[in-house]
């Protein structure tokens, strides 16, 4: 059988007083499912009372915890890990206890899901009492960025050959669109000396000739108007019950009064 040599180190825990090596290897070769040889782990006992490693960051390829305590390890170890495994190390968690079995899968999953860990896969153990962990810590370290490359869409070239069948424009028109808009007649009031409204006066000329038949005041007033007793341009305020001009507004005596826009709109 080939054997490949276990390139880096190998870090093992455990709750327990003593550890035997072969247990240590059979971890290994779980994960490592290649032949190994060469292997010089480094194994901590009672590592329950410790709340940290004597490892440097970021140096370990492998790292294994055995441990018959459903408490071990604890969330402490649990960022120890992450802190002492490279990018892209191994860890797999050991566990001997039949007490709460699947309740004990769940928080080992839990606790390497909230470490950073990916990739976990519970692994079947030759004894019954026993199961297996195994994940790996990302590639990326936390707090790396990368710049997300938008795909160009380019837009579908489109190819016209002159055998092509065009739509011809004009016949999507129907006979209504082509019919010329009607414009309103133009108006023909006289413009004169009278200025006497047409019979089909559109820029309200008459609408104002009969106010002013109705205020009873002839268009010879409107072009000169005189005032007998001095007030009647002052305004309604100060004419009398009899003036031609009451309802007109103010003007000067002998200006012609002029009627404004909305004199013949209604007040409500």
């Amino acid at each position: 059988m080939d054997t490949k040599v276990l390139q880096g180190s190998v870090v093992a825990i455990t709750d327990n007083v003593a550890v035997p090596l072969n247990e240590v290897l059979n971890a290994v070769r779980v994960v490592k499912t290649e032949a190994i040889e060469e292997i010089n782990p480094l194994i901590i006992t009672q590592a329950s009372a410790i709340s940290s490693l004597p490892v440097d960051a970021s140096s370990t390829d492998l790292m294994i915890s055995i441990s018959k305590s459903s408490d071990f390890p604890g969330d402490k170890l649990f960022e120890e890990f992450s802190r002492v495994l490279k990018p892209g190390g191994e860890i797999f968690i050991h566990q001997n206890s039949a007490v709460a079995k699947e309740t004990s899968k769940s928080s080992l999953e839990r606790k390497l899901l909230v470490a950073g860990f990916s990739d976990i896969q519970v692994v079947q153990m030759a004894e019954s009492q026993s199961f297996g962990i195994k994940g790996k810590k990302p590639t990326w370290k936390i707090g790396s960025s990368f710049s997300l490359k938008k795909p160009v869409k380019s837009l579908p070239k489109v190819q016209i050959d002159n055998d092509m069948d065009l739509i011809d424009e004009d016949s999507l028109l129907s006979e209504e669109d082509l019919k010329k808009p009607e414009l309103p007649p133009v108006g023909d009031c006289e413009v004169g000396s009278t200025r006497k409204a047409c019979k089909n006066c559109t820029c309200g000329r008459a609408e104002e000739e009969e106010k002013v038949q109705k205020l009873g005041v002839t268009m010879d007033q409107l072009e000169n108007p005189q005032s007998a007793c001095g007030s009647c341009g002052l305004g309604d305020a100060f004419r009398c019950s009899t003036c031609p001009y009451k309802g007109l507004p103010p003007f000067q005596l002998g200006q012609k009064v002029t009627l404004s826009e909305n004199f013949l709109a209604a007040d409500i």
